[in-house]
């Protein structure tokens, strides 16, 4: 797999993981106004709702989000693979020569 394509599922997947942030941010500032969910203790408002939104996103994005994740993490462990390889034929070369 190309590098393009590597990075590409690596910013899919962040993309994608900071659109359910976002979502869940607005959802959740969008119950403090209206009082449905309780608002934090005096200038602490902000915090709260972030808080709030990271809560409910991590489990979310954790299942959202799987198969993005899976392909992400295959490539990394092919590009770890590929590395490895280059550094094993690398050693056996300097073995062979010495």
């Amino acid at each position: 797999m190309s590098a393009s394509a590597k990075s590409s599922a690596a910013i899919k997947y962040t993309g994608l993981r900071l659109a359910v942030f976002a979502g869940c941010f607005v959802l959740v500032a969008v119950l403090v106004q209206f009082g449905i969910l309780p608002k934090g203790l005096g200038d602490s408002n902000f915090v709260w709702v972030v808080l709030l939104a990271l809560v409910l996103s991590a489990p979310l994005s954790f299942v959202l989000l799987r198969k993005q994740r899976d392909a992400m993490s295959e490539q990394i462990v092919d590009g770890v693979d590929r590395a490895k390889d280059r550094l094993h034929a690398n050693r056996t070369r300097e073995d062979g020569i010495a």
